[in-house]
């Protein structure tokens, strides 16, 4: 009895997963289309100059047998499921349309430095908020000097 259900089990997974194999491949496709891949491993490159300069005496050899281990592959076999639990197989296919447009294509290329710069002013608007908190928790005698 155990075996029969162990079988099924494994021919209904198999079958989801086959179903849906276009798919995976479409959320693959989406994910080199806005380059999420190569901006994660930019991300990583700088993180990685950033710990050279802290850590200057570990060797280059290091971090070129480190980068050479990092695949993008994996991480994109880690976002599909993501992907795949928020849209439709549809909604993949529209992404993909709307990212292979001149509008989409724009999208894709200006949003990491679009990122960068909002990151920056909310990091700008926090400290002035920080400021002000500060300034009435003195006011309100909360904050002694």
């Amino acid at each position: 009895m155990k075996q029969c259900l162990l079988v099924l089990l494994l021919l209904l997974t198999s079958q989801m997963y086959a179903g849906d194999s276009q798919k995976v491949k479409d959320i693959k496709k989406l994910l080199k289309i806005t380059g999420s891949v190569d901006l994660s491993l930019g991300a990583m490159d700088q993180i990685i100059e950033s710990i050279k300069k802290v850590q200057p005496d570990i060797p280059q050899e290091f971090w070129d047998e480190f980068r050479k281990e990092v695949k993008g592959d994996d991480l994109i076999d880690m976002i599909v499921p993501i992907y795949d639990k928020y849209y439709s197989a549809q909604d993949v296919k529209d992404l993909i349309a709307f990212y292979n447009s001149p509008l989409g294509q724009k999208v894709s290329q200006t949003l990491p430095a679009i990122s960068q710069e909002s990151m920056a002013a909310g990091q700008a608007w926090g400290q002035k908020l920080g400021e002000k908190v500060v300034e009435k928790m003195k006011a309100k005698g909360y904050l002694k000097e």
